[in-house]
């Protein structure tokens, strides 16, 4: 008997041996996962986040010998979780988390390019992009990251390349990209037809064959929205060949597995998860036959039913559980490490911006159920309230303000009741913009308005789409837009077939009555440095305003100040600071739809 225990002793420890030299790896699958994030946004503060992507890889890491992890961009802004110490602890999340690669989404710039810097050296893993450049007097020089990345992982020599969308330059901020005196110093190709990006991706799928790679899949920010074109990815894949598969973000589109025909007609696999941590994306490339299958990997909440007080029945959520296909790890899984990291900063921010200033009985939005933004491309109430809230801060200084811009990308809350604390305020105004007063000509103004509604009656999505204070104005969405921008999608003039935007009226305080715009007369005009001052969604058309005062008070506290002005802080409009001021405002915030200050119809004039 003692003999059989020594040998069964013996037989374990053997055992023990051959796992720790690596032979145990025998029995895991040579395929590779790759799981994909895009388009987070800092809303870390759900039941799926960075922990849970932790522990899945971690669960993988059991089935499979390779597997990475990457995210395809807008990663460190979006909440207050992102901008209270711009991404610092998003990467420290991600890198707890286990990732392996990125790519710069547009967002990855809102801090300034030395932030984006300061990101990158936070990161323990690298970021590739294949079209960001540096630039001298209108030279392309060297790119600023490595345009792929090279994964040796078994008999799948991997090329992971990253791409960059051009709307950087006006969904972040121009200026970030100049020097001091206005030169660009940084590009992003792109190119008005879109072949200066389709260029800059073929030379990197050339190069990463060149290297060895026998797959090659892009990591993007380009996303599939109309209003990206012609740089979007499925226009991208279509225009170059090599890739085998496409990870997008940008369009907060939720696309799980869509084949696109490339240039030669193979078809290229493109998928995208959608937005705020809503799901986790899961590829896996067959090691012998080169198969590529996706799927997502997403949250169920379980339920239980009771009975409350008075007999009815009550849901509550009692835990999760995760689903997917291609995902066979433990059902619910969340890494203690990074959830402590977590827990912590949550904790942090929520006390330090969870005071409650105010509260409403209304809703205050920009979405529709099926998850259109409506800020983009029409009046909200949410808008309406950001661009009084500028307007108030100024008039409330004792300085002559006479009209108020708010741009519809700079609104980013869903469905606000109830109390309004500055974490509240932080969930509608997310970027950290800093409020400024300058004298602009009527002529300015209109062409800011046209700009602005170029797209306004379409398809497509316009983050530029200004929402206004102290005037009302109507578009004509049946008139040709025809504004004229340069090869980065900023302002150079205004329309050559006519304006779409019309009857332009402006506030007079001393009448109480709107009045006509005067192109000719100066205005005092409220706006964020973003759009007046650094060429944000465009606006280059404030060139040579005269600045009254700058670097006023950040977006989110110009809000909190608004909402602090109301009486007894109850947010309806008639307790505005503003209406009981200016009796003749047309100010209401009842309805999502706005006040009617904007007008969209099809009139042709």
């Amino acid at each position: 008997m003692r003999r059989f225990l020594s040998l069964m002793l013996l037989l374990t420890v053997l055992l023990s041996m051959m796992a720790g030299t690596g032979l145990a790896e025998a029995t895991l699958s040579d395929d590779v996962v790759i799981l994909y994030t895009n388009d987070v946004h800092t809303y870390i503060d759900g039941a799926l986040s960075y922990d849970v992507i932790a522990g899945v890889k971690a669960e993988l890491l059991k089935q499979y010998k390779h597997v990475l992890l990457v995210d395809a961009g807008d990663h460190i802004q979006g909440t207050a979780y992102g901008s209270m110490d711009k991404g610092e602890t998003i990467i420290k999340l991600m890198n707890a988390a286990g990732y392996d690669l990125a790519t710069l989404g547009n967002h990855e710039f809102d801090y300034g390019m030395d932030g984006c810097i300061a990101v990158r050296e936070w990161a323990e893993f690298p970021y590739v992009s294949c079209n960001f450049y540096n630039e001298e007097f209108f030279e392309r020089k060297d790119n600023v990251l490595d345009s792929y990345a090279l994964f040796e992982l078994g008999d799948v020599k991997l090329a992971i390349l990253g791409i960059t969308t051009p709307e950087s330059f006006t969904k972040s901020t121009p200026a970030y990209f100049q020097d001091g005196e206005g030169n660009y110093i940084y590009g992003i190709a792109g190119g008005d037809d879109g072949a200066a990006l389709y260029a800059d991706v073929q030379t990197a799928i050339d190069f990463a064959t060149a290297a060895g790679a026998n797959k090659i899949i892009a990591l993007g920010h380009l996303g599939d929205d109309k209003a990206s074109q012609p740089w979007t990815s499925e226009e991208t894949i279509a225009h170059v060949t090599g890739l085998d598969a496409f990870i997008d973000g940008h369009s907060h589109s939720t696309v799980e597995g869509k084949l696109v025909a490339d240039k030669a007609g193979e078809n290229v696999l493109l998928t995208q998860t959608g937005e705020y941590f809503g799901r986790i994306g899961m590829m896996v490339i067959d090691a012998k036959s080169g198969e590529i299958k996706t799927d997502f990997i997403e949250l169920v909440e379980l339920t239980e039913t009771t009975k409350d007080a008075e007999g009815k029945d009550v849901t509550n959520v009692i835990g999760y559980e995760l689903s997917s296909e291609l995902y066979t790890g433990a059902k619910w899984v969340s890494d203690e490490a990074v959830a402590a990291i977590k827990n912590e900063w949550i904790t942090a921010v929520d006390e330090k911006l969870g005071a409650v200033i105010g509260s409403t009985t209304l809703t205050f939005d920009n979405y529709t159920p099926d998850g259109t933004r409506l800020v983009r491309s029409q009046e909200t109430n949410t808008g309406n309230l950001a661009a009084d809230a500028l307007y108030y801060l100024f008039d409330n200084m004792g300085l002559d303000v006479d009209v108020a811009i708010m741009n519809g990308g700079g609104v980013r809350n869903k469905a606000i009741t109830g109390e309004i604390s500055y974490k509240v305020c932080k969930q509608i105004h997310t970027f950290g913009n800093v409020a400024c007063l300058q004298t602009i000509t009527g002529q300015q103004l209109l062409d800011a308005l046209e700009w602005g509604a170029r797209f306004a009656g379409g398809e497509k999505e316009n983050g530029g789409f200004l929402h206004v204070s102290g005037i009302t104005y109507q578009i004509d969405s049946s008139y040709p837009e025809s504004t004229v921008a340069d090869d980065k999608g900023v302002w150079v003039s205004g329309p050559t077939a006519g304006y779409r935007v019309h009857d332009v009226m402006v506030y007079n305080k001393e009448t109480a009555a709107y009045e006509p715009l005067d192109l000719a007369k100066s205005y005092n005009l409220a706006g964020y440095n973003y759009t007046l001052r650094d060429l944000g969604d465009g606006f280059a058309m404030f060139d040579g305003a005269i600045n009254v005062l700058d670097y006023v008070m950040e977006d989110y506290m110009v809000l909190a100040n608004y909402v602090q002005g109301f009486e007894g802080g109850v947010v309806e409009a008639k307790n505005s600071p503003l209406l009981a001021k200016y009796p003749g405002m047309l100010l209401d915030y009842g309805t999502v739809d706005g006040s009617g200050r904007i007008v969209i119809e099809a009139m042709t004039k």
